[in-house]
């Protein structure tokens, strides 16, 4: 009888056991798994960085005007409200550009030719002439400064035009836009009249600006005839 109880209780602490086995695996399935950490407990992050590339475009700089070209109409170049320098060729659009400059600066006065090489329009160049007769300009040479050609017609266009020594005037044969130089035409021709008459417009002796315009025209375009200050004085070109 007591074996039988004995095993009686055996059985049910078997039973037992083996219900605590089944409910500890339950357990275990249903939890979440957590792997192990490691003994640092420390880890490694992998991470993708974009990088973008910008280009900055700087805006095209507007160009405006300096000083100086405010102050420039063609061949001349304001200094003061009354003195221009001129330096350059003489074209079609200067008598207009010395007109505007006139306009906004009433008060030239006097005109110092620095560079002058003369003109590529002879028209144009008798008439810028006249523009500054007409306005009352002086015109001076300084030493160093330069007048050739053409050119001399717009010196001796001033009201008075005189010249530092060591100023240089270089004249030459004319050309017309035939090629033809003046000794190439009759003496008769009205072509010639019109500079003598403009030399005596400007103050020339109609004697002295024969003679002048006869030594000019005695070197070929091609060439060039350096005035002495003698020259200048002969042919009554300062005063």
């Amino acid at each position: 009888m007591v074996k039988d109880e004995r095993t009686e209780i055996e059985q049910d602490h078997s039973y037992g056991g083996l219900i605590w086995i089944i409910l500890f695996a339950a357990f275990a399935l249903v939890m979440p798994h957590k792997p192990a950490a490691a003994a640092s407990d420390s880890y490694v992050v992998h991470e993708t960085v974009e990088t973008f590339t910008y280009e900055l475009v700087e805006p095209e700089a507007r160009q405006t005007p300096t000083a100086e070209d405010l102050l420039s109409y063609g061949p001349f170049r304001v200094m003061s409200p009354q003195v221009v320098h001129m330096s350059g060729t003489v074209d079609s659009y200067s008598p207009d550009q010395f007109a505007r400059m006139l306009k906004k600066f009433p008060g030239i006065s006097r005109i110092e030719m620095i560079d002058c090489n003369g003109s590529i329009d002879e028209d144009a160049n008798l008439k810028l002439a006249r523009l500054i007769r007409n306005a009352g300009i002086t015109t001076h040479v300084p030493a160093g400064g330069s007048v050739r050609s053409g050119a001399v017609e717009l010196f001796l266009a001033g009201v008075r035009h005189t010249a530092d020594p060591g100023a240089e005037f270089v004249v030459h044969s004319w050309m017309d836009e035939d090629g033809l130089e003046a000794n190439d035409y009759p003496e008769n021709d009205p072509v010639h009249a019109e500079y003598l008459d403009f030399y005596t417009e400007m103050g020339v002796p109609r004697d002295k600006a024969q003679a002048f315009y006869d030594l000019t025209n005695s070197v070929p375009f091609s060439e060039q005839l350096r005035l002495s200050r003698s020259d200048l004085a002969r042919y009554q070109l300062l005063h």
